[in-house]
């Protein structure tokens, strides 16, 4: 099932980037929401070249939940049909800069988590009004607390808990929820903080999957590559005594 209208929160990211072109070459209509304004504007400008759809620009902070109803409700105004909603956005500074700088870790949770629950939770009328579809980018991160990122990772598991309640209110709407969760992404939030190798995935690989699983009957929790769901059954396994000695 295509999707009317995508709107697509974070666009700046390269993830959303690839998912915008991918949905507007499938035959929907885009919505650019973000913080950057000129680099949407470009993105724009290039879906419309290469696909002719439809496509808008609007300001979104996920920090600023204060104007998240509002923002919302003129998106709600924007037009009918079902409707897509892809969460990109997030924030992942090293462990090592967190525990430098403690505020910092707030501002990892609300980026991460906070901010994606609320623009959620004003969203989820229009979406059982609309019908449609959830995706959003969590990690896998967020399946168990290391100490190399548990403060990321604690807002990840956060997220995921509360999408596993999100799906079954809005699944008696006939709406879906799909979590997925990437590993290593080559992306400027992994430059720094993960070695590039074997396990690193392409932003466009992760694109496609999202809107395949999005077009079929996806639900749930989905990891991509599907190799990460071994790695993390594994990882989720190793008693507590040995893995707190794990360099990881």
């Amino acid at each position: 099932m295509t999707m009317s209208r995508w709107l697509i929160l974070g666009a700046t990211s390269p993830i959303a980037r690839e998912f915008a072109r991918v949905a507007a070459a499938s035959g929907a209509d885009i919505v650019l929401a973000g913080r950057d304004m000129e680099d949407m504007e470009r993105s724009a400008a290039d879906i419309r070249a290469r696909s002719e759809r439809a496509v808008s620009v609007v300001e979104f902070d996920a920090l600023d939940m204060a104007a998240h109803e509002a923002f919302v409700r003129r998106f709600d105004e924007g037009g009918e049909g079902s409707v897509g909603v892809f969460v990109a956005f997030g924030f992942m500074p090293s462990q090592a800069e967190i525990d430098a700088t403690p505020e910092l870790g707030a501002h990892v949770i609300n980026a991460n988590f906070t901010g994606a629950a609320s623009v959620l939770l004003w969203l989820k009328p229009v979406l059982e009004k609309r019908k449609g579809v959830v995706v959003v980018l969590g990690s896998v991160a967020g399946d168990r607390g290391r100490a190399s990122n548990y403060t990321y990772g604690s807002a990840k598991a956060g997220l995921h808990t509360f999408l596993q309640g999100l799906r079954i209110v809005l699944g008696r709407s006939g709406v879906r929820v799909i979590n997925i969760k990437p590993g290593f992404i080559d992306t400027g939030m992994s430059w720094g903080n993960v070695k590039d190798g074997p396990l690193m995935a392409e932003p466009r690989a992760l694109a496609e999957r999202a809107l395949k699983l999005a077009d079929g009957k996806g639900e749930g929790e989905s990891y991509f590559p599907w190799f990460w769901f071994v790695i993390m059954t594994i990882i989720k396994s190793v008693p507590y005594k040995i893995f707190r000695k794990l360099p990881i």
